[in-house]
């Protein structure tokens, strides 16, 4: 389903865990780390395709979750020729998003990478909320930062390293990080494994 210009509707969704950490998961058998996404299907409105792609890519219900925002309009993105399908060249130009930021209300052993025959993710992390965008897809990643950035502004104000983006700050300056003694230690769902290095 493409809209009149070549792009596919779609969703994006920013996990926060109760640091503000964010649910970075690794492209099945890639060294690519991105937010889970997917498309929206035709009578889909936005808010049941997250729900729907939630629970196929990282196995989580509605019940896990609480919507805290999302973005006002649709960030696109173009996908270069080398990545489109023969047969839709001409035709498909990339994707238009939606991207929603949850909080995540369950538990780290509630995320389950193999909850469809299909797996997108073959492992996971939790992340500083300015992601390490250098290990995106190159044309993502203009997108990713516009999402990141209209939304800093909902973060729950219970993490004390929030206030280096309220004051308007780049969170991504790694100086302001990792200074509480590293990453907590998480509890791994079925399916997943740990990377702590993921590489570029």
């Amino acid at each position: 389903m493409l809209d009149r210009d070549g792009f596919r509707p779609n969703v994006g969704i920013i996990l926060l865990n109760q640091k503000n950490q964010v649910f970075w998961g690794k492209r099945i058998r890639t060294h690519s780390w991105q937010f889970p996404q997917g498309g929206i299907d035709r009578g889909e409105s936005p808010e049941q395709a997250m729900f729907r792609e939630l629970h196929e890519e990282i196995g989580l219900m509605p019940e896990h979750v609480r919507i805290v925002a999302r973005t006002r309009d649709w960030l696109r993105y173009e996908v270069p020729e080398r990545y489109i399908r023969r047969d839709a060249r001409g035709h498909y130009k990339g994707q238009k998003q939606i991207w929603f930021l949850l909080q995540l209300t369950g538990n780290d052993w509630n995320l389950n990478l193999r909850a469809t025959n299909h797996p997108e993710f073959d492992a996971w992390r939790w992340n500083d909320y300015w992601v390490p965008l250098d290990v995106v897809v190159e044309f993502k990643r203009g997108v990713y930062e516009m999402a990141l950035r209209e939304l800093a502004r909902y973060l729950p104000r219970n993490d004390h390293r929030n206030r280096y983006l309220r004051s308007g700050m780049r969170g991504r300056d790694h100086e302001h990080h990792g200074q509480e003694g590293g990453p907590a230690p998480m509890e791994l769902p079925p399916g997943a494994t740990f990377d702590p290095n993921p590489q570029p």
